[in-house]
């Protein structure tokens, strides 16, 4: 406690021309903070958005180092006010902007609250794909096809969602306007089109194709076309951008079992990633850079995480499909009839969906 009171005397006041020194929050760091002056029903979401970040211990006012007194305004122990901002939009969209805010202003991490995740869920007894805010509230349904809907990824700003449909009896892209609802079939070249993954600024879309006889890589937009990235006998499959858009990581049974391949997004020849690992897939890169999640596989399949500055590895628990929040901090994946919410610091599971039937394929929003 006394590590963290220094810390927080290096906050000074906010005003328009200065920024609060972001405090480093360690593994076994909690900064503590109080809400007050809010309804009960705001008090409940920001208390759990400020908890879910797992930078903060909701306490007291007597016992906080920080205090939320209305939303939009949080004050120092000193009673200096080191965030005031107003927001715009519903309730529960301004709160969970604000817990962005307050993590942001007093961490320097990204928040994830404001987020959305979408999810491929069995509750209809067809494979539909499901929204829900970052906290697991808010579920709805997207699609209604009555039919196969799988493989679903949001854009980096959320609102775009991309997944492959059997609809027309192929399995073929489209994409969804997540605002209007509206829904476009953007790719339905002959054989597969599966695993849409957009680039970082949405501009371009990552696919697997089978169009010239083999599932292969692609990128897609932008320039028009497709362009081909592989040429292997495998099956290349899964891939996921760097945050700066420059890269991809897929997975590829090009050498007996999957593993990961990192290639330039404007084609060149692919490296394999050593992981340790003889089975691995369904990658996804950390918006820090610095991590891969993807699935490996020791009797069911297990989520685990790549350090690819030193190469090493751990994995984190049983899970498929693991997708990183904008913090790079928090992990979602699914696990049987649940959506996984794993804390990667602390090892904290919390379960965000359940009764939707089998749960599978999520994807965040950033």
């Amino acid at each position: 406690m006394k590590r963290l009171a220094l810390l927080c005397l290096i906050v000074t006041a906010f005003t328009h021309a200065e920024e609060i020194a972001p405090i480093t929050v360690s593994k076994s760091d909690k900064l503590a903070i109080a809400v007050t002056g809010l309804s009960p029903g705001d008090v409940k979401v920001l208390q759990n958005d400020l908890a879910m970040s797992g930078a903060f211990s909701v306490v007291p006012e007597a016992k906080a180092q920080f205090v939320v007194g209305s939303v939009g305004t949080v004050k120092d122990h000193g009673g200096k006010t080191v965030l005031q901002k107003s927001y715009s939009g519903g309730d529960r969209a301004k709160i969970h902007a604000f817990a962005d805010d307050i993590v942001e202003t007093l961490t320097g991490a990204k928040g994830i609250a404001h987020t959305k995740l979408a999810f491929v869920a069995t509750k209809t007894g067809k494979k539909e794909i499901f929204t829900c805010d970052a906290d697991g509230s808010n579920v709805v349904q997207l699609t209604h096809d009555n039919a196969i809907s799988v493989g679903p990824r949001l854009s980096a700003d959320g609102r775009k969602l991309a997944y492959t449909g059997y609809q027309s009896g192929y399995a073929d892209v489209y994409e969804i306007d997540i605002g209007s609802g509206a829904r476009n079939r953007i790719m339905k070249y002959p054989g597969t089109n599966t695993g849409a993954a957009y680039s970082p600024d949405g501009s371009k879309i990552a696919v697997t194709l089978s169009k010239d006889g083999n599932p292969e890589l692609y990128v897609t937009g932008g320039f028009g076309g497709a362009r081909r990235l592989t040429h292997t006998p495998g099956v290349e499959s899964s891939p996921t951008w760097s945050p700066d858009g420059s890269e991809i990581i897929y997975s590829s049974d090009d050498r007996g079992g999957p593993q990961l391949y990192r290639i330039n997004a404007g084609g060149g020849s692919a490296r394999l990633i050593p992981t340790g690992h003889n089975y691995c897939t369904e990658p996804n890169w950390s918006p820090d850079g610095k991590k891969i999640a993807f699935n490996t596989r020791s009797g069911g399949f297990q989520v685990t995480i790549l350090d690819l500055a030193s190469g090493s590895t751990r994995t984190v628990g049983e899970g498929q499909s693991p997708a990183w929040g904008a913090d790079s901090r928090h992990l979602v994946f699914a696990s049987g009839s649940a959506l996984v919410l794993l804390d990667t610091l602390t090892g904290q599971r919390t379960t965000l969906v359940s009764n939707l039937g089998r749960i599978s394929e999520p994807t965040w929003s950033r």
